[in-house]
């Protein structure tokens, strides 16, 4: 499906025309499989944008918005995808993960080559050596593929395409995973994968014994980038219950100083009427009593003898 994000093969952020149907596609891998016909790639001369929709010729950077539409682009093969050292090869006439100064263009096998490789193989073409047909395309001699087979080398020294059947070997690392779960901290964890036999880029679980391609099963596949851990939200969760205690001990503390108040306040009031049981009824004078008579009853009480 068209995104900005390219699709399973690859990552781009523009349609191409197809000549031959003018149908607007990702990729021809993606045409291939929708019509019924093939994409000449070579022949794309168009591309529309993914941002702005405009339809151009095909270039690496968008020219009305300037959106790239791949960090890798080919002006020969119209390749646009993430860059992955990408080359190429004039002789071979296609593009060939690279990088370049690492391989070398063998004039008698009519392919690339390791540098390692340089004047330390024989031509399989001319070879009395029978030559091996992998699933991708690619010769081997029989000798070195029964090397492969020997050593559990099931990848093409080439594309890395698997090199035979692996799905009984698939399907014995699935029980592997099933019966070995990862520790607690990498339980949730995923990564971004590129698999090596249909070229899709997923995202899946992390495991140490391997990464499962989404689309076609395959464990033939290359971890492209670091972990991706899940957001902390037991880490939120336990900010939120310190908050919810905080808050509870604050209340507690609230109603603590509430009662202390009313125990201080009934205390003064039992103190007060506690004062005035022990003072008795006060002295009242009669309206019609004088207040001279008062004072000479005291004068006399003074003045009697101890």
């Amino acid at each position: 499906m068209a995104s900005p994000a390219g699709c399973e093969h690859y990552v781009r952020s523009c349609l191409l025309k197809a000549p031959c149907c003018g149908k607007l596609y990702v990729c021809r891998l993606c045409h291939d499989a929708e019509e019924n016909h093939q994409m000449d790639r070579f022949k794309v001369s168009q591309v529309q944008c993914c941002d702005c929709q405009t339809v151009q010729q095909a270039q690496q950077s968008c020219q009305q918005c300037q959106v790239e539409f791949g960090e890798y682009y080919c002006d020969i093969c119209h390749l646009f995808d993430k860059d992955k050292k990408q080359y190429h090869c004039q002789q071979c006439g296609i593009c060939r993960i690279g990088p370049r100064e690492n391989y070398f263009h063998c004039e008698k096998c009519n392919l690339c080559l390791v540098s390692d490789m340089r004047g330390n193989h024989k031509d399989i073409h001319t070879s009395r050596i029978g030559a091996h047909v992998l699933p991708c395309g690619h010769l081997l001699h029989q000798t070195c593929f029964r090397d492969m087979v020997r050593t559990s080398v099931y990848r093409c020294p080439l594309c890395m395409h698997s090199a035979w059947d692996m799905e009984d070997h698939w399907d014995r690392i699935d029980k592997e995973i099933a019966l070995s779960p990862m520790p607690a901290e990498y339980q949730d964890a995923t990564v971004k994968i590129l698999c090596n036999d249909c070229q899709a880029h997923c995202t899946v679980s992390f495991h140490v014994l391997g990464m499962k391609c989404t689309w076609c099963g395959s464990y033939n596949t290359a971890q492209d980038g670091g972990l991706i851990q899940p957001p902390p939200q037991q880490q939120e969760g336990g900010g939120q219950q310190q908050e919810q205690q905080e808050g509870g001990q604050q209340q507690q503390e609230e109603q603590q100083q509430q009662q202390e108040e009313e125990q201080q306040q009934q205390q003064e009031e039992e103190e007060e009427q506690q004062q005035e049981e022990e003072g008795g009824e006060p002295l009242e004078l009669e309206p019609d009593s004088d207040s001279s008579d008062w004072t000479d009853a005291e004068a006399e009480l003074e003045e009697q003898p101890q």
